[in-house]
């Protein structure tokens, strides 16, 4: 005969089990929708599942491109990864929020991501660019603008 501690302790981890399941709840990720799309005929500029296998490839590859070759696209650029992914609303996610884009994966899968030290983790809003002098060039980031020359521990 089962002792009654143990037939409680049972009939709780079923119930604590079902629960999730019952109200709609997953242990997976909630990934936010893109705010655009790449093209009429794609998505993203890549197929989803190679994204979510290969994003941080493409980042880092286009990082060291721009950073010591000096090229510039769009494709896998941060940037573009914010422009569309992430909303511009003034209550969107910020990064260290899990309802964030990026972190609501990285969360899941127990990444660090320290992408957002640097560059910004919402894009900039239409309005805040029409606002600017300059159509918003003055809100761009250091991070986002061709690298400085440095002489003499000076940047140029």
């Amino acid at each position: 005969m089962i002792n009654y501690g143990l037939k409680i302790l049972l009939l709780s981890l079923l119930l604590g089990a079902a629960v999730p399941a019952s109200a709609g709840g997953s242990l997976l990720p909630v990934i936010p929708e893109a705010q655009a799309r790449v093209s009429e005929t794609q998505g993203c500029v890549e197929p989803v599942d190679d994204m979510r296998k290969n994003h941080m490839e493409y980042i880092l590859h286009q990082r060291d491109e721009t950073m010591y070759q000096g090229i510039r696209t769009r494709q896998h650029s941060l940037n573009e990864c914010i422009n569309c992914h992430v909303s511009d609303a003034p209550d969107a996610p910020r990064a260290s929020s899990e309802e964030h884009f990026c972190n609501s994966c990285h969360t899941y899968a127990a990444v660090r991501i320290d992408c957002f030290q640097c560059h910004a983790d919402r894009p900039v809003s239409t309005a805040q660019k029409l606002s600017q002098p300059g159509g918003g060039e003055s809100l761009l980031l250091s991070a986002d603008r061709a690298p400085l020359a440095v002489t003499g521990g000076q940047a140029q």
